[in-house]
C-alpha cells in the first residue's frame, strides 16, 4: 500500500532479537545480551502475514543477530509459506552461518546480507570485540556451497578505526561474485560524537575512482559500482551526506512487537494490544504505514533504539 507521500511500501525488516554474539562499537549494544519481550516465532509469523495482506512482498530478518535464535529456520520457513511474500533475506554477522546454512538453504532464503567491516583479524576484533573472523569466512563459504548465491558484504567505516580497510572489502567485490556495500555511519553508537568519525560516499569514490557507476534493475537504497576484472559489484548506502527518504520503501518490526516506520525517527508503535483481533491489527498496520514520516532526523542525532533493536 501506499503511504500519505505516495510512496509504495512493500518492505518489511524484522528484528527478531535485539540479543547479539558481538559488541560491535557503532550499533548501540547496551541491551545485547537481553531475552526479554522477544517475540516467539508464532506471534512473527501472525503479524507478518498481517503486514503482507497490507501489501509487504520483501521480508528481511535481522536483529541483533538472528542467528542467536535457535527457531531462526523455522521462523523463515514460516514466512516463506505467507502468500504475498515474494522475497526472503537475512542479514547476519555469519558467525553461526556455517551451522544454519543448509536450514536457511532449505527453508528458501533467497538471499543474505553479511556485516562485516574489516578484513584484518586485529582491526575486526577491535570493532567487534571477538576474535571470530574465520568462523564468519567460513560461513560465507558454506552458503555460498548451499546455493544461496546471493550474497553481499555491508560494511561501515569509522576514521581512525577501519576507513584504512575499505581497499581490502573493495577486493572481495574483485575477486567474488558478491557485492560489498559501504554504509555511512549513523549516529546508533557507543562513539560518542560522530563528528570526524564519518566516512562518506564521496570520499570513498575520490578514493577509488577506478569505480564507475553501473545500470541496476534491482529496487535498492544503494549505488552500485564496479570496473574492469570485476565478479561483484560495490555499492554505496548513504543515509547521512545523500538522503534517501524520498524513495523509501520500508518499515521495521523491532523484537518487542513495536514497529519503527523510519530507522531515524524516534516513534515506535506497539501493535501488540491488537494481535488478537486480526481486523484491529490490519487497521493499525495500515494506519502506521499511512502515516510514516517523511524523513529521518539523522542531522538532528535523534534515534532513540540502537541498531541491535532495529536491525539497521
Amino acid at each position: 500500500m501506499k503511504d500519505k507521500l505516495g510512496r509504495e511500501i512493500d518492505y518489511l525488516r524484522v528484528s527478531v532479537t535485539q540479543r547479539c554474539n558481538l559488541s560491535c562499537v557503532y550499533c548501540g549494544k547496551a541491551d545485547c545480551d537481553k531475552k526479554e519481550n522477544e517475540l516467539p516465532a508464532e506471534t512473527i509469523i501472525r503479524i507478518v502475514e498481517s503486514f503482507a495482506k497490507c501489501g509487504i512482498k520483501k521480508v528481511r530478518l535481522t536483529g541483533g543477530e538472528p542467528l542467536v535464535r535457535r527457531d531462526i529456520c523455522s521462523i523463515a520457513a514460516g514466512i516463506r509459506k505467507i502468500p504475498g511474500v515474494e522475497t526472503l533475506a537475512l542479514t547476519t554477522n555469519a558467525v553461526l552461518l556455517k551451522q544454519y546454512a543448509h536450514d536457511l538453504a532449505e527453508a528458501e532464503v533467497d538471499s543474505i546480507n553479511i556485516s562485516l567491516d574489516s578484513t584484518d583479524g586485529s582491526t575486526y576484533r577491535k570493532l567487534t570485540g571477538a576474535d571470530v573472523l574465520e568462523k564468519v569466512i567460513e560461513g560465507i563459504s558454506e552458503a555460498q556451497k548451499e546455493g544461496i548465491t546471493k550474497i553481499r558484504i555491508n560494511a561501515v567505516l569509522v576514521r581512525g578505526v577501519n576507513d584504512a580497510e575499505a581497499g581490502g572489502l573493495i577486493e572481495i567485490a574483485r575477486n567474488d561474485p558478491i557485492d560489498v556495500r559501504f554504509i555511512e555511519l549513523m549516529p546508533f553508537s557507543d562513539l560518542g560524537e560522530n563528528a570526524g568519525k564519518l566516512v562518506t560516499t564521496g570520499e570513498l569514490l575520490e578514493r577509488f575512482s577506478f569505480l564507475r557507476p553501473v545500470e541496476s534493475d534491482e529496487k535498492s537504497t544503494a549505488k552500485y559500482y564496479s570496473a574492469e576484472g570485476f565478479r561483484g559489484r560495490v555499492g554505496f548506502i548513504s543515509p547521512v551526506s545523500h538522503k534517501f527518504c524520498g524513495e523509501c520503501s520500508r518499515v521495521r518490526l523491532l523484537s518487542d512487537g513495536k514497529v519503527k516506520p523510519c530507522l531515524g525517527y524516534d516513534m515506535a508503535y506497539d501493535i501488540m494490544p491488537f494481535i488478537d483481533d486480526r481486523e484491529k491489527l490490519l487497521a493499525e498496520i495500515r494506519k502506521i504505514i499511512f502515516e510514516k514520516p517523511a524523513g529521518h532526523s539523522f542531522e538532528s542525532g535523534s534515534a532513540a533504539h540502537g541498531l541491535n533493536r532495529t536491525g539497521g
